[in-house]
């Protein structure tokens, strides 16, 4: 199953985890990502420390536990390839339901990508049923 099959079928919960250049860490709850065509990872952020973790250090870890009370699900482990600020495609990947003025209020949105440097189950070190493949 790919990644863009996964998140599309799975519900679940997904930790972001980011660093600044010191390597102090951070754990933000974000939702699944968008996955593009090519296997690359969309995330929407405001300029909060996430953000401003991703400026600083391009590396990052998403793990997402899935619903259901188990301990199943996949641990992501990222690099930063690029961001967006383009407000149109910003607002066509946004998925929340704010008005204008509630979406303003709470500040700048970008799109920050990512490429899969590895995939790992939620527990373990096996092997896992998702690949980056399209």
């Amino acid at each position: 199953m790919t990644l863009k099959e996964y998140f599309s079928t799975t519900r679940g919960t997904g930790v972001l985890s980011t660093a600044d250049a010191e390597g102090r860490v951070d754990a933000a709850i974000y939702s699944a990502p968008h996955v593009l065509e090519d296997g690359v990872l969309a995330f929407i952020m405001r300029e909060r420390l996430t953000y401003k973790n991703t400026k600083a250090n391009p590396y990052a870890a998403y793990l997402y536990a899935e619903s259901g009370g188990s301990y199943n699900g996949i641990r992501l482990f990222l690099k930063k390839v690029k961001e967006d600020d383009n407000p149109e495609l910003v607002s066509f990947m946004s998925t929340r339901h704010l008005t204008p003025e509630e979406d303003v209020s709470r500040g700048p949105k970008h799109i920050v990508y990512y490429t899969v440097l590895r995939i790992l189950p939620l527990i373990g070190s096996g092997d896992v049923d998702v690949t980056t493949e399209h």
